[in-house]
């Protein structure tokens, strides 16, 4: 049997929610993950439509990319616009669960599936985050102990590298040492030079098992006082991150690039346009899955030929072109993030293959109606 705990491990693995901006609001907002599902629905948007196909058809769990509670509420009220729409939901035993600015960063994200969507290569984040911090710990250690400090350090939470446990650096060392008076030494006697066979133990671990660590290696270490030394790794750039920059099959003017976009995304009244010298050369490009103007001076810093992301507003775009960036493409914010539903769904089915999987097909962009003259 099939869980919703099973499709939200799935997610998380994913789209982890450590990723996530510190003022998004991710992970499930309605239903019991004890509960079997046998239906998922993806969408961008919990629209009162796209909850009206989840019921009717009988999904369990509508998995989306933009949050239904963004800020802070102090209702949910059946009378509310979201309100009711969760009150839907939860009558019709149908979860829901957001994967907002944590799927924007993930590798693969909602950037990745817009690159694709385009035919591009993607060659590496457009703003990258730092890997995880981590610690590096150098602790000298009396040989007859090396094992059992080691032991110690790794139940506290060190050693650990990617889907490694246990590891650690040692390296033989001949130490010295001379108690003085208020010591009580493990070996040899006050205001003797001592010389004692160690290791050089190395181990690494995240900043936040610091505590633990160290209360481990007081506990097992012999000494009064064991000699360590703890530095921490430089916060170096990952393959995560915000937007994607790649490359195209072969370079085609702006005007051609500009048409590809429009014929890789789902229409809209929005439209797809440009900015930007129409025969400019277009190879190297950076994309950004909904709003990215804040990502202008990223694009321009990166050298690309044009940028694609949605939501650009005049004055900016006027000011990055002025400084000579990179051509623009603007997208419906809706159609860029679009192509991520199919990703979530793909992973979801190939993970969890027992369930039925669907992308809704209904266009949640606001704007309706583009003139027609």
């Amino acid at each position: 049997m099939t869980t919703l705990a099973d499709l939200i491990a799935v997610l998380d693995a994913a789209y982890p929610p450590r990723l996530a901006e510190s003022w998004d609001s991710v992970g499930l907002v309605c239903g019991d993950p004890a509960e079997e599902l046998t239906r998922v629905l993806f969408a961008v948007d919990a629209t009162a439509a796209v909850v009206d196909e989840a019921i009717d058809g009988r999904a369990q769990a509508l998995v989306v990319h933009h949050p239904l509670l963004l800020r802070g509420v102090d209702t949910v009220a059946a009378d509310t616009p979201k309100g009711a729409l969760l009150h839907r939901l939860i009558r019709s035993g149908c979860a829901l669960f957001t994967a907002h600015t944590n799927a924007d960063s993930a590798d693969p994200g909602v950037s990745d599936a817009l690159a694709a969507a385009l035919g591009l290569t993607v060659t590496g984040p457009l703003d990258a985050k730092p890997e995880s911090a981590v610690d590096n710990w150098v602790v000298q250690v009396p040989r007859t102990h090396t094992d059992a400090v080691l032991a110690a350090l790794f139940a506290a939470g060190a050693g650990g590298s990617g889907n490694y446990r246990d590891c650690a650096l040692r390296v033989p060392a001949n130490s010295q040492f001379r108690p003085v008076a208020g010591a009580n030494p493990a070996h040899g006697v006050l205001g003797e030079l001592q010389h004692v066979e160690e290791d050089r133990v190395e181990v690494v671990a995240s900043p936040a098992a610091r505590s633990a660590v160290l209360a481990a290696l007081r506990d097992a270490h012999p000494y009064e006082d064991p000699a360590y030394h703890i530095s921490e790794r430089a916060l170096l750039p990952s393959s995560r991150g915000i937007g994607r920059v790649g490359t195209l099959p072969q370079p085609e003017s702006l005007r051609a690039f500009t048409d590809r976009v429009a014929a890789a995304l789902p229409p809209t009244a929005w439209g797809v346009r440009a900015a930007g010298d129409p025969d400019r050369t277009v190879y190297t490009v950076a994309v950004c899955g909904g709003a990215g103007d804040s990502y202008l001076t990223a694009a321009a810093r990166l050298g690309v030929d044009a940028y694609v992301t949605a939501d650009l507003r005049h004055h900016p775009v006027d000011e990055h072109l002025r400084r000579g960036g990179p051509a623009l493409v603007d997208a419906a914010h809706w159609a860029t993030e679009f192509p991520w539903c199919a990703q979530a769904e793909s992973l979801v089915r190939t993970a969890l293959p027992d369930l039925e999987t669907r992308v809704s097909t209904l266009r949640t962009d606001p704007w309706t109606v583009r003139a027609s003259g």
